[in-house]
């Protein structure tokens, strides 16, 4: 009868198991088709899949901040959508700097203090009090927490722009998101570094190749270097996610970083 129980009890946390989601919250560099223009672009969260066991479900959206993420009711639906148990990946930065004059609806306030706000002048002369990165990442992994889903924070990815043998200098935005992920108890991936430390393997040759447009967005050749990237960082973190790394995934390239 014991045994009976045991079987019963572990037959019963199997769907639960099974249906654990993957989900991507993030701008085009995750987005699917890139920078959304036809461009033989397309976003590393679109090549994720294919490296984990789990389902992943890509909700980026081209264009976005994670003020306007927050603002389109964007993470409001992706709250809504998952299920206690699953994880979400938080990645931004590329459109969060500021816009100067004119608010262009991404930008955030700086600084990485939460409660800090500035004013903004809109286009037809009207203002908006806006967050910091921090503000917003911030409520969106506590919601999501909240929720019972497992945020994981990633920085944003590095820019085609070298200095010498080695990649540009990351933005402030790439320790804001270590920043909300350390107040908050969080899984953190460098996945700038990630990125860096591959892209540097191949050299800058080889990397512009990934860069058919722009320094911004990726081929589907670099969007999977990307997501390879992305998969080492989880490998070296602590989160229970790697547990879901299928074998394609532990081939990944790359060594870990410990901070």
């Amino acid at each position: 009868m014991f045994s009976l129980k045991v079987s019963v009890l572990l037959l019963s946390a199997i769907p639960q198991i099974l249906t654990q989601t993957v989900w991507l919250a993030g701008d085009s560099t995750m987005a699917e088709g890139g920078d959304g223009a036809g461009t033989n672009t397309d976003g590393w969260g679109q090549y994720l899949g294919q490296y984990l066991t789990l389902p992943v479900t890509n909700k980026a959206v081209a264009g976005t901040s994670a003020r306007s993420f927050t603002a389109l009711g964007l993470f409001a639906d992706l709250i809504d959508e998952v299920e206690s148990g699953d994880y979400v990946v938080i990645e931004f930065g590329h459109n969060d700097g500021s816009a100067g004059a004119i608010d262009n609806g991404d930008e955030d306030a700086v600084g990485d203090a939460y409660n800090l706000t500035a004013t903004v002048t809109e286009a037809d002369g009207s203002t908006e009090i806006i967050h910091t990165f921090n503000f917003y990442i911030t409520n969106a992994a506590l919601s999501l927490t909240a929720k019972g889903a497992i945020p994981i924070i990633s920085s944003q990815t590095p820019d085609n722009i070298w200095d010498g043998s080695v990649l540009a200098a990351p933005s402030r935005f790439v320790p804001y998101a270590q920043e909300v992920a350390g107040n908050n108890s969080l899984v953190y991936i460098d996945h700038y570094d990630y990125v860096a430390q591959a892209y540097e393997a191949l050299g800058e040759t080889t990397v512009d190749t990934f860069y058919p447009v722009d320094h911004l967005h990726t081929s589907p050749a670099g969007a999977n270097v990307v997501a390879e990237a992305f998969v080492r960082g989880l490998l070296c973190s602590e989160s229970p996610l790697r547990n879901f790394v299928n074998g394609a995934g532990e081939a990944v390239p790359s060594k870990c970083y410990f901070y």
